[in-house]
């Protein structure tokens, strides 16, 4: 049985390519102990990073992170030193985004791409949140663990900015700890560095980076609503839904023949040769979670006049809210990510007056505009936020019983004592911007220890002058709450 285990492993798609990146980060080792010629930084010159995540699929949340990190690194490196190249698995979809950084797409099997195109940098920051962990793809962690590794066996710049670990399969957790042991973690959460500390990773605490965007003006978003049926009055309920049981993603080239040859596999498909879990039990779930949402929103739109709409965070969420909106006597309108960008998505999530999420983002890009939110949580993201914001009873795991009732519950929760919650809400923001700052701060020092020659700009040991420029609304929200 031992043997048929570790044979099975063997064999596994996600583990082989753990192998191939493996194999292609010793490959840059052995060029450089040869004396191959490499990109190296020098006085003078600007700082090249490449910055390796998630963007190009449309999912706000992680545009909007790396949006913010990006504003950010200039605000701290300053312009004149610095060159930034993104990543993006589809730039027709990032078309418009993170303007002045050079993007460059990232191919589907991705080892021989980051041999090449890492080293042509001084150095890697990996950027999309949940970095670590087995839930939503090990193809992901994969990526950005052996960007990280192969700026680290140059001996460069490498940081896992605004991260979050969890729980990994053994093959992952050993990649990770071979090839992140020299680079430097920033972690949104304590949790995360608890995770990373027991595999030998160096680490610094922060947050995530969504808290400084500034997006459309409040009247877009309004102007939106009103598009889809909004009398400009009603409170407005939202609701984030996904699928949290068809995770993790693998590689399956047996599904890939399957659905070329007959067409089978097609609900499942993700990306290229990358498939959704699916199984019977997971479909069980995913209509009880469908199901709880539905009855608890019913139930509370039977004692409020409310106007309710769905939001898609991801594109891969239209088809959650699509069910779930089958599920319901009224048919809210959908706003779906692939149907608008990041600046407009969030400012209609800001003019909201009580969200349900099942998404993380659509959480925190909320709370500067102080919505009153609630969560449904498949890992633990959401519940590490609620915790934080100290509101453990605001949220609810993907699959507990009685999630109708549950979520009626937290619905009159969030509609009666919205103004309480909003408040508790705004005084964290002032917390959130401090660690953010002092993320901006921690990554300074990364730099100059990497490059001690590195000039530094002048700016005060202070984390409120390592943020990027704050909108007028956020410098509000300090001078309230701060």
């Amino acid at each position: 049985m031992g043997f048929l285990s570790r044979f099975k492993d063997a064999l596994d798609p996600d583990n082989v390519l753990m192998e191939v990146m493996n194999g292609f980060i010793e490959g840059v080792a052995m060029k450089r102990s040869l004396g191959v010629d490499q990109e190296t930084w020098e006085p003078g010159k600007p700082l090249k990073l490449c910055l390796a995540g998630y963007v190009g699929t449309r999912n706000t949340g992680a545009d909007v992170r790396v949006e913010e990190m990006i504003r950010q690194f200039r605000h701290v490196v300053g312009d004149d030193d610095l060159e930034l190249t993104i990543m993006s698995v589809n730039l027709g979809r990032t078309a418009g985004y993170f303007r002045t950084v050079r993007q460059v797409e990232l191919p589907v099997v991705f080892p021989k791409f980051l041999y090449d195109e890492c080293p042509k940098h001084h150095g890697v920051i990996a950027c999309e949140g949940s970095m670590f962990k087995s839930k939503f793809a090990n193809a992901l962690s994969t990526m950005m663990a052996g960007a990280l590794g192969i700026a680290a066996v140059e001996d460069k710049l490498a940081v896992g900015y605004g991260a979050e670990a969890g729980a990994m399969t053994p093959q992952l957790r050993d990649f990770v700890k071979k090839h992140c042991k020299h680079a430097l973690v920033q972690c949104r959460n304590n949790p995360s560095r608890e995770v990373l500390g027991r595999l030998g990773v160096r680490t610094t605490g922060g947050t995530d980076t969504a808290w400084t965007f500034d997006p459309a003006a409040p009247e877009r978003g309004e102007q939106l609503l009103r598009e889809q049926g909004w009398d400009g009055k009603k409170k407005v309920i939202v609701i984030c839904p996904i699928n949290p049981f068809w995770w993790p993603v693998k590689p399956d080239l047996v599904k890939a023949a399957s659905q070329g040859l007959v067409g089978q596999y097609k609900r499942e498909h993700y990306r290229s040769f990358y498939y959704h879990h699916s199984s019977e039990e997971a479909d069980l779930n995913y209509h009880a979670y469908l199901d709880g949402i539905a009855e608890g929103l019913e139930r509370f739109l039977q004692e409020e006049d409310a106007f309710t709409i769905l939001v898609g965070m991801e594109r891969v969420d239209r088809q959650s809210a699509e069910a779930l909106s089958e599920r319901l006597s009224i048919k809210p309108p959908m706003f779906i990510s692939d149907d608008y960008d990041m600046f407009d998505m969030v400012s209609v999530l800001r003019r909201c007056s009580a969200m349900i999420s099942s998404r993380f983002h659509a959480v925190v890009t909320s709370m500067p505009g102080l919505v009153p939110s609630g969560g449904i949580t498949m890992d633990e993201r959401i519940r590490n936020l609620m915790n934080d914001r100290g509101h453990p009873e605001l949220f609810l795991e993907v699959d507990e019983d009685d999630l109708g009732e549950k979520v009626y519950a937290m619905l009159r929760r969030l509609w009666d004592d919205g103004e309480q919650i909003s408040d508790d809400i705004g005084r964290i923001i002032p917390q959130q911007f401090a660690l953010m700052g002092q993320m901006g701060i921690d990554f300074m020092d990364e730099v100059q220890r990497v490059y001690p020659e590195f000039p530094r700009r002048d700016l005060p040991r202070d984390p409120m002058a390592h943020l990027p420029p704050l909108s007028p609304h956020l410098q509000g929200l300090m001078d309230k709450y701060g």
